[in-house]
């Protein structure tokens, strides 16, 4: 297993844009990889990170693959592979492993439990299928992250809490209305901030948004960009009345929301709540509509301190999902190892039956007979080679006598050398046959 790429711990924004892959040059660049003798590989390309992960075919050309992919990526992004090296990293082994699974479960991104980077390698590697480099290895590295990933999101609480202004908001209003879906909200002016708030609210179900701005040409240009209405009503009052959300962005020198105004659209509200997100600098909205009953107002000081609460939230819930991290990468890794014991072990159950198979068809029903001539066959092997170590190095017989004694779990009470019947034990072939050469 190796990772090669670039992140937002190694890199500047500027480096990784250069390197960054659009979703239709994937499969070229995937091409790129396969024609430089890489059979196993998929890319990662996102706003945190672009990186290469592969599965070389044995540790000795783990480091050749992994320059491979360093100058491939390089060439892409029009950058030498010294400049790229100096602010890449490359991971090898166990040390790949628990780095693809980290970030499967957004353990290594700059927003913590975000849940978008789950899906953002969901279709690196179903790009890489498509491709044909997904192999036995790497499907099971990546079948094993979404797994820890999945385990992450189900056993701790690391995707809860917001982390933006934007996601503050909604959650507020959240709380105070429940679903949105059957919300109004009133964006009053065209600042940016404004329009990643209203952005925010229309994917959590925002029902219906109007636009008012000072020049309604700016209004219209809003409204077109979020799929909105301008505001019809002459009077502002109106607007704010029929509004369950108000988010606040002109930034002018007045407030155009004041005290009076709000008390006056809570009468007229009939004590429904409202939920006012004033994100301009300077703020739209007198604070004194605080005190007004069944205004909840917010201004950008607010909806950031309830962020950091929720990164907060996040930082304490991340030592839970790295410990699950570590469980799953011991038990990717045990069950590699115990994969690599598969052939032998194969080779054992076939040699076992066929010496079976023999001793039955040579004990013609005998079962007693049949036993004996199993054990003697079974145990002449390596009992000789057992002898044969004895008369070498010391070192070498106890170690095989070591692996005996653990494959079959012998203890001294074996060496009694007495049956159940207090007869000898008999080890070596009977009835006259021989034991195989």
């Amino acid at each position: 297993m190796v990772v090669v790429g670039v992140n937002h711990h190694t890199s500047s924004m500027a480096l990784r844009d250069q390197v960054a892959l659009e979703d239709d040059a994937i499969p070229g660049f995937l091409g790129r990889l396969r024609a430089n003798g890489l059979t196993q590989a998929l890319v990662l390309s996102t706003c945190d990170r672009v990186e290469i992960i592969c599965v070389a075919a044995n540790a000795d050309v783990a480091e050749t693959t992994a320059e491979v992919a360093l100058w491939i990526l390089a060439e892409k992004g029009h950058v030498s592979p010294c400049a790229l090296r100096a602010a890449c990293y490359v991971l090898r082994g166990g040390d790949a492993v628990r780095h693809a699974f980290a970030v499967a479960s957004s353990l290594d991104s700059q927003v913590i439990g975000e849940p978008h980077v789950l899906r953002q390698v969901k279709a690196g590697y179903a790009a890489a299928r498509a491709a044909g480099l997904v192999g036995a290895e790497l499907e099971r590295v990546m079948q094993s992250a979404f797994a820890c990933a999945k385990r992450v999101r189900s056993e701790t609480r690391i995707a809860e809490g917001p982390v933006s202004v934007a996601s503050a908001a909604v959650q507020v209003a959240r709380d105070l209305h429940g679903d949105l879906d059957g919300c109004s909200a009133l964006l009053l002016g065209t600042g940016e901030m404004g329009e990643l708030l209203a952005e925010a609210f229309q994917a959590h179900g925002l029902d219906r948004l109007i636009v008012r701005a000072r020049r309604r040409f700016r209004a219209e240009a809003v409204a077109r960009r979020l799929g909105a209405h301008v505001s019809a009503h002459e009077a502002l009052i109106d607007d704010i009345v029929a509004a369950d959300i108000i988010i606040c962005c002109t930034g002018g020198r007045e407030h155009i929301v004041g005290v009076d105004t709000a008390r006056q659209a809570a009468k007229r509200r009939r004590q429904r709540p409202v939920f006012i997100a004033d994100v301009a600098v300077p703020g739209d909205v007198e604070p004194a509509v605080n005190t007004v009953d069944n205004a909840f107002l917010y201004d950008l000081n607010d909806l950031e301190g309830v962020a950091m609460q929720g990164r907060a939230h996040r930082e304490g819930e991340a030592e839970a999902a790295w410990r699950i991290v570590r469980e799953e990468v011991c038990r990717f890794q045990k069950g590699r190892i115990e994969r690599a014991a598969a052939p032998v072990i194969t080779l054992l159950h076939a040699r076992f039956e066929a010496e079976r198979a023999r001793a039955l068809a040579e004990a013609h029903g005998d079962a007693d007979k049949a036993t004996r001539l199993l054990v003697g066959r079974l145990l002449h092997t390596p009992s000789e080679e057992l002898r044969r170590l004895a008369v070498g190095p010391t070192e070498n017989l106890r170690h095989a006598e070591n692996v005996t004694r653990r494959l079959f779990r012998l203890t001294e009470a074996d060496a009694t050398g007495a049956s159940d019947d207090g007869a000898p034990r008999d080890t070596g072939g009977t009835g006259g046959s021989s034991a195989p050469p």
